[in-house]
């Protein structure tokens, strides 16, 4: 029996998900497949429109290797399981001989907890002991939300948080879920055996394909204790969003109410002469964060090392009394006391991180209107974290639709530990960048406009100039806008402002869910969307509502962010670069992301309008214009308002 070549498989499993199939998949899937043969690692840029899901899925099953698909956002997971794997194993199995299983994997709080659902959560002190099923009125929404878990806990199958329809807060899924610190293991639970993230490991385990998180990724490295299960070949999609994802779990914090809530939740476990020792620490610390200024501790003070040091130590001590006291007055004294051990753990990893202290960790204060301060410890890079945990020991094949910053893959490749694409050395991965295109036509479809007449941005003021401009553009576009600012202050300034300016309806982040509000912008025509961040990745819009699309700025990170400013000196300090590396790059990232939301599909139209005139004046501005799709540059205002007022016309004359 011959092997089924890999053109075939592919035509297949295109046939079964009523896809189309493009050279720039054919081209990927080849060198997905020739990278898993050889062992080394390839960076795929796949525009929008590629079919890059089905590019390094059909090679992965072809291969017969376990799997591991590690992706960003909830909804390409979902796809994958639900759509993508179901109907390409079908498609590939009569070829194949053989039927790949497959299996999702996240990480242990978002499936439903057995034991908390039937015995309860381990309270505070100061909120007493109480079973919330019993204390939450079922009238009131969080009584609803727990009786209607109750119920779903009979019918589902996976325990998964995101099967739930519709979702609950994270209050209300708090009560019947744990982290991994918390559980009590399988073995020692009296639900174990009927666990539905023991019963997701297990599935894991057993699959082809397993798809997971970058989050579960990020854990499986970063913490030695092994999550995911053991994998000749890993595939990161979404993979420009690797390094935040990473950095997030790499980082520790300390609250005030963090701490406090470890010392009631140990207090009734330990000897009283050790929790006094962990509350007067935890009086220090708080009084010492009430003083806090934001900004980075370059060098820890000395009054704030001593607090720490008195914390870490009053919490080891409390972590022994942990595991040597027993009270059999408490009840469920293994659940509560498994809650009071993850808290003070957690304390006393973050406090002795910081205290022992690590040129590789960059240290602040930060201050939040409504939680108060915090300290927070984040790793310098995880580029040597990445390179050492990720590369070593098995294929990676990583692939986004911008993973090519200023025309090469070194930006983003330095950033996940990689040398220069073709640099030698024995202890370097090896690695190969391939940019497949996209199937849009973007001179055609698209225009990029700079707004050159405007003056520069400053750090803080109203833009009187851009308001103007994005009013005019938008009255132009007849609606059809997607306002992309770069702080949540100047969304809601720009939408207070032109809500009393035009005739249009303008949506705003933060009024609605985020999926409410997609829905509504993508249902009419005239509706305008304004948000940050999320906003930038996160809107998958066809069709003729979304052809506008404004940045208000180029997104550079914050001067005063403390992390990207130490990363930006770091490199400076070591001869490079700093502010290309880190901030260009950066900004490059979010600009290529967000001019990606405008055409989405072959017939779409419209103009990527970047209101900061410093993309067609500054000398790096040539840099962030190579990051973005290949649009028709244009700095005239006039022709722009002519192109959005034709494209407007158009989609009316065709009825829409």
């Amino acid at each position: 029996m011959t092997k089924p070549s890999l053109p075939e498989l592919l035509h297949a499993a295109v046939d079964a998900v009523g896809g189309v199939e493009r050279p720039g998949q054919v081209t990927m899937a080849t060198a997905v497949a020739d990278a898993i043969d050889d062992g080394s690692h390839l960076l795929v840029q796949a525009g929008t429109g590629t079919g890059k899901s089905l590019g390094y899925l059909v090679p992965a099953l072809a291969h017969g290797e376990r799997v591991v698909v590690a992706t960003a956002t909830l909804a390409l997971q979902r796809q994958l399981v639900e759509r993508d794997l179901p109907r390409t194993v079908d498609a590939l199995h009569p070829q194949l001989r053989r039927r790949p299983q497959f299996a999702m994997l996240k990480g242990r709080s978002n499936y439903l907890c057995l034991h908390r659902l039937h015995e309860g959560v381990p309270q505070d002190e100061e909120d007493g002991l109480f079973d919330p099923f019993e204390a939450a009125a079922p009238t009131s929404k969080l009584g609803q939300d727990l009786l209607r878990m109750r119920d779903w806990a009979d019918e589902t199958e996976t325990g998964d948080r995101d099967d739930l329809t519709p979702g609950v807060s994270d209050r209300a899924w708090a009560q019947v879920s744990v982290s991994s610190r918390e559980c009590l293991g399988a073995s020692k639970c009296a639900y174990g055996a009927e666990c539905f993230a023991e019963a997701a490991r297990e599935r894991a385990k057993l699959a082809d394909v397993v798809v997971t998180n970058h989050a579960l990724l990020a854990i499986d490295a970063i913490e030695g204790a092994p999550v995911l299960p053991q994998h000749e070949v890993l595939i990161v999609d979404e993979a420009h969003e690797l390094v935040s994802r990473v950095t997030g779990v790499a980082t520790g914090e300390l609250t005030p109410g963090q701490v406090n809530r470890a010392v009631r939740r140990a207090a009734k476990l330990v000897n009283e002469k050790t929790a006094d020792e962990l509350q007067t620490a935890a009086e220090a610390f708080e009084r010492l964060m009430e003083l806090a200024l934001p900004g980075r501790l370059e060098k820890i003070p000395e009054d704030l090392g001593y607090a720490l040091t008195a914390l870490r130590d009053a919490a080891r001590n409390v972590i022994s009394a942990l595991g040597s006291t027993r009270d059999k007055s408490v009840q469920d004294e293994d659940a509560v006391r498994k809650q009071a051990l993850a808290s003070v753990e957690t304390i006393h990893g973050v406090a002795e991180r910081i205290v022992n202290g690590s040129e590789y960790d960059v240290v602040w204060y930060e201050r939040h209107d409504r939680f108060g301060a915090s300290l927070r410890v984040a790793p310098l890079s995880v580029s040597g974290l990445l390179r050492e945990k990720l590369f070593a020991e098995r294929s990676v094949v990583l692939t986004s639709a911008t993973l090519k910053l200023g025309g090469d893959f070194n930006g983003v490749g330095a950033s996940l530990g990689l040398a220069p694409e073709g640099t030698e050395g024995d202890d370097l991965p090896v690695w190969k960048g391939l940019d497949v295109g996209s199937p849009f036509d973007y001179p055609k479809q698209g225009i990029l406009y700079v707004a050159r007449h405007l003056a520069t941005p400053g750090r803080e003021g109203s833009r009187g100039d851009m308001m103007d401009e994005l009013s005019e553009l938008m009255e132009a576009a007849g609606g059809r806008t997607l306002g992309l600012f770069s702080s949540m202050r100047a969304a809601q300034a720009a939408a207070e402002e032109l809500r009393g300016r035009l005739d249009l309806p303008i949506l705003l982040q933060g009024e609605d869910t985020l999926g409410e509000l997609i829905k509504k912008f993508s249902g009419d025509p005239e509706t305008c969307l304004f948000g940050t961040l999320s906003l930038w990745q996160g809107v998958d819009v066809p069709g003729p509502n979304c052809q506008l699309v404004v940045m208000d700025r180029i997104p550079f990170p914050r001067p005063d962010d403390p992390l990207m400013s130490a990363r930006q000196k770091a490199v400076e300090e070591g001869g490079g670069n700093g502010f290309m590396a880190v901030a260009a790059t950066h900004a490059a990232l979010l600009m290529a992301q967000g001019a990606g939301r405008l055409v989405r599909a072959t017939g779409d139209r419209g103009v990527v309008a970047v209101l900061d005139p410093r993309l067609a004046t500054a000398r790096y501005g040539s840099y962030l214009k190579a990051s973005l799709p290949d649009f028709w540059y244009t700095t005239d205002r006039n022709q722009v308002r002519r192109s959005l007022s034709a494209i407007d016309a158009a989609a009316k004359a065709d009825g829409r």
